[in-house]
């Protein structure tokens, strides 16, 4: 509707109708961004989807109902508190360069007013795509701590990484903070959203503690096969669908010029981090690795996210098979260092966001603000400012992340019992099965068979490999 009343307003004949004035053309290009908004924040809202199928696949099946219950609760929880708290944080009037101040619950405030008709409704419409990046940040952290840790405990994470952790990061360059005035790039958040979720996804695990048979008596690391790689794999593609709104969006405006060349950056470093990755894997063990496939995949859209506006096609193929290899050598580093990440998010987001935002001050070739690569001639200066921003978010973020799950391990609120994670987090934690008939047999339908003469329905009990956590 708004593209017909832009060709009613814009083509129609002279004859038929009056020019255009000034304020006819911002009406109708505000109704665009409005719905451009819209579409974008509802591929990103769908990337809950895809963390959840991604997550639950690679994951036990005893947990599946957990995962998804985990992925809601970003959405419902995280939404409503970057509402009240996180946006004003992010985006009211800067303290010192550090933090918001205004702004709380889209209150009247510093929000500067974008276009002759935005006022409240942009507010609104903007916050709808920021609330969704928000929700994203936490949700990262949800795929590394499956299989041990209380629900209730995620909750409190979720809560902080929306009110506090990721807004505060956020300002520092989104929100006009220190980050910005030092000359820091991150378009759509390869440091801002996920390195920050990548390394509280990375410290929290470790304090955490591993799943049970993770890791053999002499520390060698083992594979936990996840349940569904159909479904893992079906989650990728809901991501790589979201990361069309994730960067397209993130240009802030239905301008045609800007969003081609970010879907196309953004589809090819994608395509060449699980291109590289499934090569990769094939010549290291012989047999191309669906796990890592999909992981690779991720990490080349993850190190596009901060310069998909600013880097050319070929830079971003480069850059996505840098990641696809990168994504391959950490997983692996991590579970030597005897951290149990269940999904690989710290290798997926928290390392190529590091590398996504590094990769900026290399390629950089767009001129604007200043924004000149090293390999282009624009010298090691934008190199640097993207080395502090990666060096100071990561700090930050692990500082906070070590704090809160310190403290939800002193209240007794960060990890499940040994026989709830034997068991699976889904009847312990939830009062259900993810699925009934895997666990129950034929005592999950009242109609079952019967196996008595009285009647009674048979009661199939789950097999013991299936009930323990070692690998079967």
């Amino acid at each position: 509707m708004a593209a017909m009343s832009a060709l009613l307003v814009l083509a129609g004949p002279a004859a038929a109708q009056d020019v255009a004035t000034v304020e006819d053309v911002a009406l109708v290009q505000f109704n665009l961004d409005v719905v451009f908004f819209m579409l974008a924040a509802g591929l990103v809202f769908w990337m809950q989807a895809g963390f959840s199928m991604l997550e639950t696949g690679m994951t036990r099946s005893k947990n599946a109902a957990n995962i998804m219950m985990k992925n809601m609760a970003d959405a419902c929880f995280g939404i409503i508190a970057y509402f009240l708290l996180g946006f004003g944080l992010m985006y009211g009037a800067s303290a010192g360069g550090f933090i918001g101040t205004d702004t709380f619950a889209l209150s009247a405030g510093s929000y500067s007013e974008l276009g002759l008709y935005g006022g409240d409704s942009f507010l609104a419409a903007d916050f709808i795509f920021q609330a969704v990046f928000a929700a994203t940040a936490a949700t990262i952290v949800s795929g590394a701590v499956a299989g041990r840790m209380k629900f209730s405990g995620y909750l409190i994470v979720t809560l902080l990484m929306t009110t506090l952790i990721y807004p505060i990061v956020g300002h520092w360059k989104w929100g006009g903070g220190w980050l910005d005035s030092l000359g820091f790039y991150d378009f759509a958040g390869s440091t801002l959203v996920h390195m920050t979720g990548g390394v509280a996804a990375l410290v929290i695990a470790g304090i955490l503690g591993p799943r049970i048979g993770k890791f053999a008596k002499d520390g060698k690391p083992r594979a936990i096969p996840g349940h569904s790689m159909p479904l893992a794999t079906l989650g990728m593609f809901a991501l790589f669908w979201g990361w069309f709104g994730f960067n397209g969006g993130s240009v802030l405006a239905a301008d045609g010029a800007l969003v081609g060349p970010v879907l196309l950056t953004t589809t090819l470093a994608g395509c060449a981090g699980g291109g590289t990755a499934m090569v990769y894997t094939w010549l290291r063990y012989g047999k191309p690795d669906i796990g890592m496939t999909i992981n690779g995949v991720l990490a080349g859209l993850v190190g596009i996210t901060a310069g998909a506006d600013q880097v050319g096609a070929i830079a971003a193929l480069v850059i996505g098979t840098i990641a696809g290899v990168l994504v391959a050598l950490a997983v692996p580093a991590v579970d030597r260092l005897g951290i149990d990440d269940a999904v690989g998010a710290f290798s997926v987001h928290g390392v190529n966001g590091a590398w996504g935002t590094l990769a900026v001050g290399i390629w950089a070739n767009t001129g604007e603000e200043g924004l000149t690569g090293l390999w282009h001639g624009g010298g090691a200066g934008l190199l640097v400012d993207q080395l502090i921003g990666v060096v100071a978010v990561s700090a930050f973020v692990a500082v906070c992340a070590a704090a809160l799950a310190f403290a939800l391990k002193a209240t007794n609120l960060l990890r499940v019992s040994e026989a709830e994670e034997i068991e699976g987090l889904d009847i312990h934690e939830h009062g259900m099965y993810g699925y009934p008939e895997a666990a129950l047999g034929a005592s999950a339908y009242p109609g079952g068979p019967v196996t008595a003469p009285t009647g009674e329905v048979a009661v199939s009990l789950p097999a013991a490999d299936a009930r323990s956590e070692e690998p079967v």
